[in-house]
Formats: structure tokens, sequence, C-alpha cells
């Protein structure tokens, strides 16, 4: 960060909070204050300002993290859930601004990418943004060629009230089957199963982007690599441009 003004909701983001439009949320609500002053939606600030969030200074952070982590079963995606019995924070105790691009259900198992870079996650998260994510799945039925016909065309979710994009499937087995979506919806694959009249008994996620689970066992992680952080922005900036 130079010399240069820049608006306070793009330094929250350099800080790994949130992304920009989540920084907005909290500066509208108060919490944040420049030198002293409560901050406004458009203020700016300079090197050397002292920017609080809470009370609390924050200052950016000299490079982002981008963690591969693959999220054992029964784990749920949250921090703060009285309810839930385990929960990220088993995990990354200390993470600080550490969050989930992309939820995974607490009955569902596989990658998730963890990061501090708010706008990263905010963007790999966008209903628009059409981003991979592969999965291996196991069903509870045989997997029919009807199945695979009508999965891939894209199937009506009564309960959701929309009908899910076209998609990609194959058979593995008689029973297991590799999934890719461009779509998030909530517990998507298992509602397009029971749909179909089917049930899944297991659902792991292998691929997210061009991030791959690899040989990291339940409850590891790892640093994604330069290469792989290339990659995975060059998409990410890609799908941005085209829902502009």
């Amino acid at each position: 960060m130079d010399s240069t003004e820049i608006r306070v909701n793009k330094y929250i983001n350099l800080c790994g909070i949130a992304s920009r439009r989540e920084a907005d949320e909290i500066i509208a609500a108060g919490r944040v204050t420049i030198n002293g002053v409560i901050a406004k939606p458009g203020s700016k600030i300079r090197l050397g300002d002292n920017v609080c969030i809470d009370g609390k200074r924050i200052m950016p952070l000299d490079k982002k993290r981008i963690l591969a982590f693959y999220k054992p079963l029964g784990v749920t995606c949250t921090r703060k859930d009285e309810h839930a019995e385990v929960t990220l924070n088993k995990y990354f105790p200390n993470a600080g601004s550490l969050t989930y691009a992309g939820r995974l259900d607490k009955d569902s198992e596989g990658l998730l990418i963890m990061t501090d870079d708010g706008e990263l996650a905010g963007e790999m998260m966008h209903g628009k943004a059409e981003h991979e994510k592969e999965y291996v799945v196991t069903l509870k039925n045989d997997v029919t060629d009807e199945f695979l016909k009508a999965f891939e065309k894209g199937v009506y979710l009564k309960e959701l009230g929309v009908t899910t994009k076209p998609c990609r499937i194959k058979k593995l087995g008689k029973r297991r089957v590799t999934i890719i979506l461009t779509q998030g919806l909530n517990r998507q694959i298992r509602r397009m199963c029971s749909a179909l009249g089917n049930e899944v008994l297991t659902l792991k996620r292998i691929r997210v982007v061009n991030i791959l689970l690899d040989d990291l066992n339940p409850g590891e992680y790892r640093e994604i690599s330069e290469e792989e952080e290339i990659v995975l922005r060059k998409t990410i900036q890609k799908s941005k441009s085209r829902t502009l």
C-alpha cells in the first residue's frame, strides 16, 4: 500500500477481513473508525492512518493465504454455532480472518477452500460465477441410463422452485458416479438425486475450479502452490468478467 488514497472498504479487504461488499455493511453499521472518527461509505485513507473495527486496529496482510482443506464428515462450515457439535474452529482455532470459500454440508466431506482473501472468497461464492466443482457420489440404488440423462439435463426441484442447470455426470460403478456442477444450490446433489428417486449415501468433493483434494486425509490442509493460485485467480477473473 503506497501513499495514494484508497477507499476504506478496499483497505478492509486488503486486511483479509471481508469482501468489499461485506466491508460496506461493516462501515454502514458504524463499526469502523479512521483516526478515531467513524468512517462513512466512500471514506478514503492514506498510509499511516489508524483504521479500527470495533476498536481494534487492522493492518493489510503481506500475502493472502489460500488453503486446500479436507473437511471431515460431521464438521459444520461455520465458526459460531452453539448447536453444531464440531465446527471449523477445531481445525483452525487461531485462524483470524481465514474463512471458507464455498460451503460443504455437515454430512458431506472433501475439499474446502479456506482463505483470508475476502474478495476472492466472495467471488468464488457468487451465484453467477459458475465455477466448476467436482464430486464423487455413492448412491443407494443402481445408476440407470435414464437417471444419468435426466440428471445431466437438469432436474426440477419443487422445494426450491427451480430447475438445475445442465451438468456433467459419469458412471464409475453400479452405484457410484462423478458429478461436475457449476451451480451451488443448497444440498443440490442430494435434492437432485431424491427428485429422481435415488438417495445419496456418501458425497465427497474432490475439486474446486483447478484445486484438487489429491492425497489429503480428513482434517489435513495444505497451502496451494503458486502455480495453482495463478490459474485459480485467472479463472475467477474470467468468470467475473462474463458476469459483469
